[in-house]
């Protein structure tokens, strides 16, 4: 079984991105073993320097880092990563477990990002879209295409 780690910079505020995020985490139950895990992202100044800016990225970073270990297969969520289709992102979770790369860790960096050396640990960076997103709408978007993965693995009907 994969053992998939989901690691966050901030907290989920919108009870209907929690209660979907519930409802993907139940889901996932029998396809994966799933954890989730929350860095506190930083106070960002409204007038704030590029050394403030890059400070923050740095310590919200190195909380990532933090909950990584060295066998991590890490995936970044990154605008300028690569994008995938969801018979991708399939192929990909069969290719980690296939190769033994069975502990996976996806991470959603802060609303500035993450700093230098938190891209250089990443394995893969992945792009869902040029476009900006929430962070915290990100994480259950994440988890939806996690689930939809793991379903067209296991052959049953959900993907269309």
């Amino acid at each position: 079984m994969l053992h998939i780690k989901i690691v966050s910079v901030g907290k989920v505020r919108e009870t209907y991105v929690q209660e979907g995020i519930r409802e993907y985490v139940k889901r996932l139950r029998a396809y994966v073993h799933l954890e989730l895990a929350e860095v506190a992202d930083q106070a960002i100044p409204s007038q704030g320097t590029p050394k403030q800016l890059d400070q923050i990225k740095g310590r919200e970073s190195d909380g990532i880092r933090g909950r990584l270990k060295p066998q991590d297969y890490v995936v970044l969520l990154d605008r300028q990563g690569e994008s995938v289709s969801s018979e991708g992102v399939a192929a990909f979770l069969e290719e980690r477990a296939l190769r033994g790369s069975s502990h996976i860790v996806f991470v959603v960096g802060g609303s500035l990002g993450v700093d230098e050396e938190m891209q250089r640990r990443a394995d893969w960076r992945w792009s869902f879209s040029p476009l900006t997103f929430p962070h915290q709408l990100m994480r259950l978007m994440l988890l939806e295409q996690i689930y939809r993965g793991c379903k067209i693995r296991a052959g049953e009907v959900y993907h269309k």
